[in-house]
């Protein structure tokens, strides 16, 4: 900290947003063709985006966004799955379905052999990506998440396997940090779930309600050399708009302090009801309208235009398809986040932190993706082949990731299709596939990109360029 103070100021967020409340038509314009250069937005300028007012402005601030992301991730859409491993916590967090005081929950903790059923009926889906999920408590340890990372890696079904193990889970230690980087952690996810000081200690309590320890928990990952963090606000516990603000401050000072990285990824899930967890109902003063969650996605795309986005399936499919083409880069499906349900096939609230909208499976999901013009990426490459950190913010920055990672969706796209997809997709997939050919305007690139898929044809697995 600085003079013993966290880079969240709450007064200083409050006074850009009174300062920038009535931007001129002009300013707004000269903002969106900054964030069209890829520039990440000043507080300033992301403060006189959330009060824009007038309709025709937003409807450019929109298109700004899809631009955005067309230019830095290309049409590739990453998909994933949350797996819940265990929803035991010592922390009481008021909004939360797993707090300690919620006696509605059924607690459980996966072991190893449960973990590799679930591991399975995933891979059996199609999943190569995961993000796993874990509460706050001694049994979901640093060494239990080791060892959980290793079951899931070493866990194969036929052709299929995951290949990426993101992890959400409580802050920890360097010396923690440390032991998954070594075991192979992907992503390092925290949400500091609200950033507003005041509000966040009044909901928390436990080993959670520190708010500076959770504050910087991605800048002792990436101490450890986990360089790979990703951000998120729960949006519904404070003003939308002040968490808009704290997302970038939380940006910005990342790069400040580590050469420019900030995070690789950006969520922004709403509050949602969950079993034996009245706080929704009576949350109503800080609940985002579906209009301001459009708008907030879209002005969170123009702060931090080289960064993935995360729409996830808290919200239903109809939201999910309206805020889609502002600049989202990952979507997960097929999801199931009780404890233990996947293996079981079956939807168990008690067992669920909050309560999922979008019940589309994965093989729904890459249809209607298809269908748009959107191909699914399963591609993983990028991470085993060393473009963390400082790679992949330089190449996010220079709007470069799809040269790089387009052809590699092309051929996980291919193995999805044989391994796993319906008829219905498997056709409107391969129709993808011809068209994404055509456009890789790199004649010997092409020709490398059309021999793999023969080879993917003839039953290899896991060919990238």
């Amino acid at each position: 900290m600085e003079n013993g103070k966290d880079f969240i100021n709450d007064e200083e967020i409050w006074e850009k947003l009174k300062v920038n409340s009535n931007p001129e038509p002009s300013r707004i314009r000269e903002i969106i063709a900054k964030s069209l250069e890829l520039e990440r937005l000043e507080p300033d300028e992301t403060a006189a985006l959330l009060h824009v007012k007038d309709e025709e402005l937003w409807q450019e601030i929109f298109e700004a966004a899809g631009k955005i992301k067309e230019k830095v991730y290309g049409r590739r859409i990453v998909t994933f799955a949350p797996l819940y491993v265990s929803n035991y916590c010592v922390n009481d967090c008021d909004y939360c379905g797993y707090r300690i005081s919620n006696d509605k929950v059924k607690r459980k903790r996966l072991t190893m052999d449960e973990l590799r059923e679930e591991v399975k009926a995933l891979v059996k889906q199609g999943h190569k990506r995961l993000i796993m999920v874990y509460g706050e408590h001694p049994l979901s340890d640093a060494k239990f998440i080791a060892e959980t990372l290793k079951v899931t890696y070493e866990t194969k079904v036929g052709h299929g396997e995951i290949r990426r193990v993101n992890v959400n889970a409580a802050p920890m230690s360097v010396e923690d940090l440390e032991l998954l980087r070594d075991i192979g952690i992907g992503t390092y996810q925290v949400f500091q779930e609200t950033y507003h000081h005041e509000t966040y200690k009044k909901l928390h309590r436990g080993l959670k309600a520190n708010y500076q320890w959770r504050l910087y928990a991605l800048h002792r990952a990436q101490e450890a050399g986990v360089d790979d963090v990703a951000i998120g606000a729960l949006f519904g516990l404070y003003d939308w708009r002040f968490e808009v603000m704290g997302l970038l401050y939380h940006a910005i000072d990342l790069e400040k302090r580590f050469d420019g990285v900030g995070p690789h990824t950006i969520s922004f899930p709403r509050l949602e009801p969950a079993v034996g967890t009245p706080f929704y109902e009576k949350q109503r003063k800080y609940l985002v309208s579906d209009e301001d969650f459009i708008k907030l996605v879209a002005v969170i795309r123009l702060s931090v235009p080289y960064t993935g986005m995360i729409l996830t399936a808290r919200e239903p499919a109809e939201i999910r398809e309206k805020v889609l083409p502002l600049g989202v880069t990952q979507l997960d499906f097929g999801t199931n986040i009780g404890v233990g349900s996947y293996s079981k096939g079956a939807f168990d609230p008690e067992k669920q932190q909050f309560l999922i909208n979008d019940n589309r499976s994965l093989d729904e999901g890459i249809r209607w993706l298809a269908s748009t013009g959107r191909i699914t990426s399963f591609c993983t490459a990028g991470y085993r082949c060393g473009r963390t950190g400082n790679y992949f913010m330089d190449i996010a920055k220079t709007g470069k990731v799809h040269h790089l990672c387009m052809p590699n969706a092309i051929l996980t796209f291919k193995e999805y299709l044989l391994d796993y997809a319906s008829p219905e997709t498997r056709k409107v997939g391969e129709e993808l596939i011809k068209k994404e050919l055509e456009a890789i305007d790199h004649p010997k690139l092409r020709e490398i990109v059309e021999e793999y898929l023969k080879r993917i044809e003839n039953g290899e697995r896991d060919l990238y360029v």
